[in-house]
């Protein structure tokens, strides 16, 4: 287990925090949040146990990033394959998300901080959507950071939804395939009023994006980190953004 005392944590972050340019902040950061489970094997603890040590490093990054002043990050909480898990774990993760809603409304207007939620929101439990409706309801008007989670999320299904939607328009001659040029086709996806993603974090060092945020990635720094998620703290984001403001971003162009 990755663990650090409070008076270590700090002085690591004090440390960081020097190292970093306040000009090179990412402006949207995103994190596949991986390893709950192997966490939890390593405890010798279940699994759901390891989903529950993991809501800690959500409020931990959280903080972080609104502490940074970036502008947008988004959670990779649940995508549509996880509907795959044993019932037990999906119905205790719902219960976690429930919980968290709760628990953190309260954090969440003191730091003016905007919850958005992006995927398949229909198809959640119904004792889901209510507090993750009124949760975003009550958060719109804040203008600090924002931040989206992915819930029944797929970035194919997100593409195809997408697709579907222009043809749709197209049909009612609202839109013409000339028109249809890659920023347009953004507008129609779920992060459209969002920030181009600067850098995608993925935690437990899997060496894949897991259908997350697929036409959003095109750009996007990529960060793998071997911690698992439920060690990944505070001093480990700061430790990433550094590592993008460490990045020469191309884009397609040359170096002279």
């Amino acid at each position: 287990m990755n663990t650090m005392s409070p008076s270590t944590e700090a002085e690591l972050l004090a440390q960081l925090r020097e190292q970093l340019d306040p000009e090179k902040i990412p402006r949207h950061v995103a994190i596949i949040m991986d390893g709950n489970g192997r966490w939890a094997k390593q405890q010798r603890k279940s699994r759901i146990e390891g989903h529950k040590a993991g809501a800690q490093s959500v409020r931990s990054v959280v903080e972080a990033a609104a502490e940074l002043g970036i502008s947008a990050l988004t959670l990779y909480a649940f995508s549509t394959e996880n509907w795959r898990r044993p019932a037990m774990e999906i119905k205790a993760l719902m219960s976690l998300l429930i919980q968290y809603l709760k628990e953190e409304l309260k954090e969440l207007q003191q730091h003016d901080i905007r919850l958005k939620a992006i995927g398949r929101l229909h198809a959640l439990p119904k004792d889901v959507q209510k507090p993750l409706t009124a949760a975003m309801e009550s958060t719109k008007d804040n203008r600090g950071m924002t931040l989206c989670i992915a819930l029944n999320y797929g970035g194919q299904h997100e593409i195809l939804d997408a697709v579907k939607n222009v043809l749709y328009l197209m049909q009612e001659q609202k839109i013409s395939v000339d028109e249809l040029t890659p920023e347009v086709f953004s507008r129609y996806l779920s992060t459209a009023e969002l920030p181009e993603l600067d850098l995608m974090i993925r935690t437990s060092g899997e060496m894949r994006v897991s259908n997350f945020l697929l036409w959003q990635l095109a750009y996007a720094e990529l960060y793998v980190t071997p911690v698992l998620w439920p060690d990944f703290r505070k001093p480990h984001f700061y430790e990433a953004i550094l590592n993008f403001q460490q990045r020469h971003r191309r884009f397609g162009n040359i170096t002279e």
